[in-house]
Parts: C-alpha cells; structure tokens; sequence
C-alpha cells in the first residue's frame, strides 16, 4: 500500500508505486512515474515526466528536474540536484520572461543501484553509471562509470566500489576486491565489471 502525507503535492496523473512513501511537502509533477517501495523524502521534487525506478530513495529537498531517468535502487542523498537546462536564463535576450518554449530540457540518466551525496549536483546532461558513487558536494559534468566514486569541483574520479558501496581493494593479481561481500572485479579501458564466476 503506498502513502502520501496530506502536505504532499502529488499531480493527478502522477503514477506512484505500491509500498511507495512520499513524505511532508514533496512534490511530484504532472506524468511522472515513481516505482514501487520508494521513498521520497520531505520537499523533495520529482519534475513532470520524470522515471524512477522501484526501490529508490530521493532524500529531503532532493531536486530531481525533467527529463531524469532513475533506475532501480538509486539513492539521492539531501538537497542534492539533478539539472535540466544547459544555458540557464529567466529572460530572452530581449528582457522577456523566459517560457517553457524557450528552452529544451536535457536530462540526467542515473544507473541501477548508484548513489547520489548530500548537496551533490548532477549537470545535464549526464549519466552516473551503476553502482557509481558521487560524493556529497561533487559537481558532475562529465559521464561516471559503472561502479566509480567521483569527487570533488569538478567531480573527478577516485576510486571504485561494489554494489555494497565500500571502497574496493586490489589483490595481488591486480583485481578489485569488495571487501565486504569477497566480489572480485576486473579494470579494463577505464571500465569496471565484475570478474566471470569460477
């Protein structure tokens, strides 16, 4: 069974997932789709047409703009921002009131199971690969990997973790190692996967 507090402002034509939770003062625009057993925190906004996969969690005052694409299991940490506009303006260059006609939205892709920072910001457009990690207060620009932590201003990439979110280890064969869950990993090219069973 889902649940939306009274304060929340959900559109009519918002679909919203069962065991969904969408808190005090959240928003969720026109034609957006949050999956189920999600969690969407207080004053957090989900913007018209947005996806969100099933098993996510948008902490309080998480921003998410149109056209963001969530998968399963993402985590958006506090006050964090996923962007929408490439050259930002409230006026034309005549001094008009900029209208939603002025402008095309571009939007940020987030993987399976990847996680989001307090006050991180996500500029559009980009993807955060699976499994990534932003750090809380990066400013990303440029495409993450699967399974990549970024840091920083602008966000640059500083190691790996695995799907239970710790820092991997190399082994002595040069491989990534979860140190929680034993997982092995393989680095190619820049990219991330894990190693073939057996």
């Amino acid at each position: 069974m889902k649940t939306i507090a009274a304060t929340a402002d959900v559109a009519e034509t918002a679909v919203i997932g069962e065991g969904s939770r969408i808190w005090h003062l959240a928003q969720v625009r026109e034609d957006a789709s949050v999956g189920s057993n999600c969690n969407i925190g207080r004053g957090a906004y989900v913007g018209p047409g947005v996806v969100i996969g099933s098993n996510c969690k948008l902490q309080n005052y998480a921003l998410v703009y149109e056209p963001a694409r969530l998968g399963d299991g993402v985590f958006v940490g506090p006050a964090a921002v996923l962007t929408n506009d490439l050259h930002p303006r409230a006026i034309t260059p005549d001094g008009t009131l900029k209208g939603s006609e002025d402008w095309e939205a571009v939007g940020v892709i987030v993987g399976r199971g990847a996680s989001i920072g307090a006050r991180a910001v996500c500029v559009a457009p980009v993807s955060i690969g699976q499994w990534a990690t932003v750090a809380a207060g990066a400013v990303v620009t440029r495409n993450v990997p699967d399974f990549a932590v970024v840091v920083g201003v602008p966000a640059r990439q500083a190691g790996w973790v695995g799907e239970a979110g710790h820092p991997l280890k190399q082994d002595d064969v040069g491989r990534w190692l979860c140190p929680v869950t034993g997982r092995r990993y393989i680095e190619s090219n820049g990219q991330l996967a894990p190693a073939e069973a057996g």
